[in-house]
């Protein structure tokens, strides 16, 4: 009787942290919209992305900082070498690409192509997660065909809400051409012409050169999330380990804007552009972060990534309220099975945890204790390697 009291005990905190989570993540997509509201306000001023980005980023790092330190003193393991380089890769994918990566996109090509790429964002991260092992998809019970499908109907909604606009259902339409071309009009800075120049001399348009960027923010966001779910497991102060990730990718930031910002004057900013820092620096990245980070350690990468598209409803929902921007019938449809998807997803979730805590023996995020795929022996060293697995548990694993 005991043993079944515990065991309710800690179904209960479990689903309890399972359902904060989801609503962390839900809002951390709210505040990306947010995100997105306000530096098309700050971009169309003509600051400077890597300055942006630079002041974004230490700012986001004095919160993360301080905080993780005083709040995980006495949980925070030993540091190791592995760790090290553990959150090394984690600033590079998820701070330093993720950031650099989209902006370089966005100018050579446009923003209708970069939100229409980055649903790609849980396909990738689904795929990382299943052949790294933390991740598990049974497809021949019910729960894993549901979490496959739900994922794809997700991306697909949020792929129909960029790609079809339909009739206006709430607004001008009007009004959203005006805003998108006074935008468009003012030209960005060139972060990176050395790169891009390299890329044109080898037969590169623009376009292309753009595009790949974009896929790249994919997959470095993707891997981000993917890598910070065994991270977690060997290092569960998850306030610290946004806090080194972040330092990481501050620290390649500003190296790279002190190479390529020339100008001094790009360095001084409106007041505009400071509240635009502040709400990215603060919200977008410190708060985000953190919730991030800790959803991923309750709800696994693949449910973390799954609410990236739920960005552009967040985006077009906000637009209306505060640029008076148009609502479309495709996002209405594309938000609809957006919301069909994760529900999906989520379910199947559920049901593994319930399942497995009755003792029936479905594999969920929080037992992962069978080997990832023996197909892709590379990716599944990658994964031992990020968990911090040692070499003779690589062995005999083998």
């Amino acid at each position: 009787m005991t043993a079944a009291m515990v065991l309710n005990v800690g179904g209960s905190a479990a689903e309890r942290d399972a359902k904060l989570a989801h609503y962390a993540m839900a809002f951390v997509q709210l505040f990306n919209g947010g995100y997105h509201v306000i530096t098309k306000v700050a971009l169309n001023v003509g600051v400077n992305q890597l300055v942006f980005c630079v002041c974004r980023d230490l700012l986001a790092l004095s919160i993360l900082a301080p905080l993780a330190y005083f709040r995980e003193r006495r949980i925070r393991p030993p540091m190791t070498r592995s760790l090290l380089l553990s959150f090394f890769f984690l600033g590079l994918a998820g701070v330093f690409g993720n950031q650099l990566l989209f902006l370089v996109g966005l100018t050579y090509t446009n923003p209708t192509y970069a939100a229409a790429i980055q649903p790609s964002i849980p396909v990738f991260t689904f795929l990382l997660a299943v052949m790294m092992g933390t991740e598990r998809v049974n497809l021949m019970r019910i729960e894993g065909q549901t979490k496959v499908g739900g994922t794809l109907v997700c991306v697909l909604g949020a792929v129909f809400m960029v790609l079809f606009r339909g009739p206006v259902l709430l607004g001008d339409k009007d009004a959203d051409f005006a805003m998108h071309n006074e935008i468009s009009a003012k030209g960005q800075p060139e972060p990176t012409g050395w790169l891009v120049t390299g890329f044109l001399d080898l037969g590169f348009e623009q376009w292309h050169i753009g595009v790949l960027c974009l896929i790249g923010n994919c997959m470095c966001m993707a891997t981000f999330i993917a890598i910070q779910a065994p991270v977690l497991k060997k290092y569960p102060a998850n306030l610290s380990v946004a806090a080194l990730s972040y330092f990481s990718g501050t620290v390649l930031m500003v190296t790279t804007a002190f190479f390529m910002v020339k100008e001094p004057l790009d360095w001084k900013l409106t007041q505009a552009e400071i509240l635009a820092v502040v709400y990215a620096g603060v919200v977008a990245s410190a708060l985000n972060f953190g919730m991030l980070t800790w959803s991923n350690k309750i709800i696994g990468p693949a449910l973390v990534a799954l609410y990236n598209p739920l960005q552009p409803a967040a985006s077009a929902f906000l637009s209306r309220i505060f640029l008076g921007s148009p609502i479309f019938l495709g996002s209405i449809v594309g938000g609809f099975f957006i919301i069909l998807g994760l529900y999906m997803v989520t379910w199947a979730s559920f049901r593994e945890r319930k399942a497995m805590a009755s003792g029936i023996g479905i594999v969920s995020h929080s037992a992962r204790t069978s080997e990832p795929l023996k197909k892709n022996p590379v990716v599944s060293r990658i994964g031992q390697l990020f968990s911090g697995l040692g070499s003779s548990s690589m062995k005999s694993a083998d």
